[in-house]
């Protein structure tokens, strides 16, 4: 390490950095949303922060590293590099089970199923199986409303507030809420 970086334990960058937010969509942190691939520590010295936004557009990934790159320097880090990553891409198979309640509480339904479903894909498979793969990876999920649970709801738009949500409304309670789309 460099002499004006004090050492400092990955794991507690890892803490650090849970308590950054999405500039988005505050109540969940970047590593609850999956958005921090990696942390280290490089030749030099300097803490290395590798992130993948949420898709390749994402105009908050400028915000992200900023405020990633703050928050590490604040905490005494002198060196820090911010590294993107594009591939493989992000997924919100990398959300955190206490990134989705938050998600919940904050009026955001969670994405209900899992994005990228490997399972049919193993050696020796057949192309009906595969086939049955390709339906079941297009399906509609069923999303619960996350004002009053019900599961009575319906998509209303394939774009929400963000182009990484999808706009539905409750049939029971008759809110609109946004559902954070699997990718």
């Amino acid at each position: 390490m460099s002499v004006d970086t004090p050492p400092v334990a990955i794991e507690q960058v890892w803490a650090w950095l849970a308590d950054v937010p999405d500039p988005e969509i505050p109540v969940i942190s970047v590593v609850d949303l999956g958005i921090v691939r990696d942390v280290g520590i490089d030749d030099s010295g300097a803490c290395v922060v590798t992130i993948t936004p949420t898709y390749s557009g994402c105009p908050a990934m400028q915000v992200i590293a900023e405020d990633v790159e703050a928050a590490l320097r604040a905490r005494g880090l002198a060196h820090v590099r911010i590294a993107t990553r594009l591939s493989p891409a992000w997924t919100t198979d990398w959300m955190s089970a206490a990134g989705k309640a938050a998600l919940t509480g904050y009026g955001i339904a969670p994405p209900r199923q899992q994005a990228i479903d490997i399972s049919a894909l193993s050696k020796g498979r057949s192309a009906t199986r595969s086939a049955t793969f390709s339906r079941h990876a297009i399906q509609q999920p069923q999303v619960d409303c996350p004002h009053c649970g019900s599961s009575h709801t319906r998509l209303t738009s394939q774009f929400g507030s963000t182009p990484c949500k999808a706009l539905y409304q409750c049939l029971d309670c008759r809110e609109p809420f946004d559902y954070f789309k699997c990718h």
